[in-house]
């Protein structure tokens, strides 16, 4: 991505920190971590509250083994009240994806034949992202941080294996820094095309109802689309969103507290969590 080069070094900062922080066995100093940063300890102090909304160690808080039943047991949404309630708009990423609409059935049974796909790579809070979208909106997010490019790549044109891609950051940029909330842009629109089948569109709408720092769980979201006992297949579904992060499949956990699986790795899927919990917590 062609970012300014401070908002590049900042994700790349921030990318790194969270490698170091999931991956260590228990809480990094705040002097450790700004030793591996190369930055002073109040520069990094600094700069990862400003970007984050809190304190390296109120994060790594978030990223205890804990987190993802204290989550269920203090930010659990009921998906029917949330939307009465019209929570879904409340929330940063909401107030992003107001506008998005899906492929026909029809479509979507061609594979993607007579579609052009355009993509890109693109920093972002969790490692590099695969940013891809036809004319109409963003239909694919992918992250290469546990999976690697080449997988990450594979792994997103099999979704559409009729479709014709071309590789143009430069059209999606603008999508992509609103979608990460780079520069300033949280207010921009970063449309979203949903590519699927029926069921699994109505799996994502259920997903998009989730505001930005609360979770739900599995069965809550076959309760949702009126299908209570079909909970694998949401299960089944929400690990297809092609759009992840947009599309909050990461909110969606286990009703044990667990977090279940995530397409794109564990990792990244706790650092998502994180990273919304925190900035929730600071709004």
């Amino acid at each position: 991505m062609n970012a300014e080069p401070q908002q590049s070094y900042h994700y790349h900062v921030m990318r790194r920190a969270i490698d170091l922080i999931d991956g260590a066995e228990g809480p990094l100093p705040l002097n450790d971590l700004a030793r591996d940063m190369n930055m002073s300890p109040a520069h990094f102090q600094r700069l990862f509250t400003q970007w984050v909304g809190v304190s390296p160690k109120r994060y790594q808080q978030y990223l205890a083994l804990g987190q993802a039943k204290a989550l269920l047991a203090e930010r659990f949404t009921t998906l029917e009240t949330a939307h009465e309630l019209g929570l879904s708009g409340s929330g940063r990423l909401h107030d992003l994806f107001l506008r998005w609409e899906a492929m026909s059935p029809g479509e979507f049974a061609r594979r993607g034949e007579g579609l052009t796909v355009y993509w890109g790579w693109f920093d972002s809070p969790f490692g590099l992202a695969l940013v891809m979208a036809t004319e109409k909106g963003i239909c694919g997010v992918g992250f290469a941080s546990e999976t690697g490019e080449e997988a990450a790549m594979e792994d997103m044109i099999s979704r559409w294996p009729n479709a014709r891609f071309v590789e143009d950051p430069m059209m999606l940029r603008p999508w992509a820094l609103a979608a990460f909330g780079a520069n300033g842009q949280e207010r921009e629109i970063a449309p979203l095309y949903l590519i699927g089948a029926p069921f699994q569109i109505k799996v994502w709408e259920a997903l998009l109802q989730v505001p930005s720092g609360q979770v739900t769980t599995y069965s809550e979201i076959a309760q949702a689309i009126g299908k209570p006992r079909a909970v694998r297949a949401v299960g089944t579904a929400v690990g297809r969103n092609p759009i992840s992060f947009l599309i909050p499949c990461h909110r969606a956990l286990r009703k044990s507290g667990e977090l279940g699986g995530y397409h794109w790795g564990l990792p990244v899927k706790r650092a998502i969590l994180a990273w919304e919990s925190a900035r929730a917590e600071a709004g």
